[in-house]
């Protein structure tokens, strides 16, 4: 009885260990899957993203064309004020598709559903073709879920390229109704079988050709496609499925063929932080101080160098990281603060900020970065530099970054 014991709690073991084997299995599998998915949908819209930017590049060379042209400064000023208006909107579309494309590790928190949906539209108004009208109806009091942005943001842009997908031969509406809906205990039953509770209800509709009755019980099933070879791999509705899923929330899909199809998505709500009162905006922090530039993009070099002048500062700036670390090296005390670029040949900016903290421990560094899979904010944090800015560059978030890395005291080395 005792050896009997022993190999069942042997075999007990055993089979926990494998257990929690293929659980972490399927977690990786599961965050794969949702990362091919992201890339499989911006590649859906990269004809619409290509589009759009260059009508944006368009836009931006024409104001300064025409600012170069002008004489009277109150009209280069608009011309100007133009072209900044629109490079901002290539800012942020870039940013959005960072952000959703980007593979993290996935946090749920309290989000508000409106602004992101706000957001995840603009883009798509971007990228859709023109043929597609997007038309909105979304709830403006304050809908509060337990999410990780980007999963709502995947579960939208999956949602509007199916849709764009069934519209794409003849145009059509794209519909996205947002409200919140109650379900009070002892009410009538759901289809959906809810529990009672509030929900945020998100409806992606379209007036494309519809769903077959015969295969609409399949459109969750993963890598189930009506789409032609190489249009998409059927990842998509599964991944809402199961995002959906594990929020505790449910998804319906009615559809006609012919009629267009309307996808319906119930997530709880939860109960809304109150939002902290608006700051007044705060001046231009100015300067004084010696600053080390280096980017290896000459334009860049050239703009920043003006950038911090203007902001008072002054200013050595340099193309080749292998230099800078030279004249760093040479007179480590005749600066009081370096920029550098996170790209660049022969040293990269995280491999200078290593090596000129070893020259002086105490020198505040900013990176800068229009994109890097090598570098993050936590990264760069733990190697001693005291601030990470994305670029575009824009004068006033430098000009703050410079102050406040300036002003923050040297932690205590080991």
């Amino acid at each position: 009885r005792k050896r009997a014991e022993d190999s069942l709690l042997d075999s007990h073991h055993h089979l926990e260990a494998l257990v929690q084997e293929r659980t972490a299995d399927l977690k990786r599998a599961n965050a794969m899957l949702q990362q091919v998915q992201k890339l499989e949908a911006i590649g859906t819209l990269a004809g619409g993203i290509a589009h759009d930017f260059n009508n944006m590049l368009s836009a931006m060379i024409g104001y300064m064309e025409l600012a170069k042209l002008e004489t009277r400064s109150d009209r280069q000023m608009t011309y100007l004020d133009q072209a900044l208006g629109v490079s901002n909107r290539a800012r942020d579309m870039i940013n959005q598709i960072l952000i959703f494309s980007r593979h993290q590790e996935q946090e749920r928190k309290p989000v508000l559903l409106v602004p992101l949906l706000k957001e995840g539209i603009k883009m798509l108004m971007s990228m859709l073709p023109s043929t597609i009208q997007i038309t909105q109806n979304i709830a403006e009091k304050s809908t509060m879920i337990l999410a990780d942005a980007t999963q709502i943001q995947q579960i939208l842009m999956n949602l509007c390229t199916n849709a764009f997908h069934a519209m794409r031969d003849h145009g059509g509406i794209l519909h996205i109704e947002l409200v919140h809906e109650n379900i009070k205990p002892g009410s009538k039953p759901q289809p959906l079988d809810l529990p009672a509770g509030e929900y945020a209800k998100l409806t992606v509709s379209d007036t494309g050709y519809g769903i077959e009755k015969k295969i609409i019980n399949r459109i969750f099933d993963p890598f189930f496609t009506t789409k032609d070879p190489g249009e998409g791999t059927g990842l998509g509705l599964s991944v809402v499925y199961g995002i959906v899923r594990d929020y505790g929330g449910k998804i319906n899909v009615v559809s006609e063929p012919g009629q267009g199809t309307a996808v319906s998505i119930h997530l709880p709500l939860i109960e809304p932080h109150i939002a902290p009162d608006l700051q007044p905006a705060e001046p231009i922090p100015l300067g004084t101080e010696r600053i080390l530039l280096v980017d290896d993009e000459a334009a860049v070099v050239e703009v920043g160098r003006n950038m911090l002048t203007s902001l008072g500062y002054q200013v050595t700036a340099q193309r080749s990281s292998t230099e800078t670390l030279d004249i760093f090296r040479s007179q480590p005390d005749a600066f009081d603060l370096v920029i550098t670029d996170m790209t660049m040949p022969h040293l990269r900016g995280d491999d200078l900020a290593r090596e000129l903290l070893k020259i002086r421990a105490d020198i505040p560094i900013i990176l800068c970065t229009g994109f890097s899979e090598m570098i993050s904010e936590e990264k760069a944090k733990a190697i001693g530099i005291r601030s990470f800015i994305m670029k575009p560059l824009y004068r006033k978030e430098l000009a703050r970054a410079i102050r406040e890395a300036l002003n923050e005291k040297s932690a205590p080395q080991s």
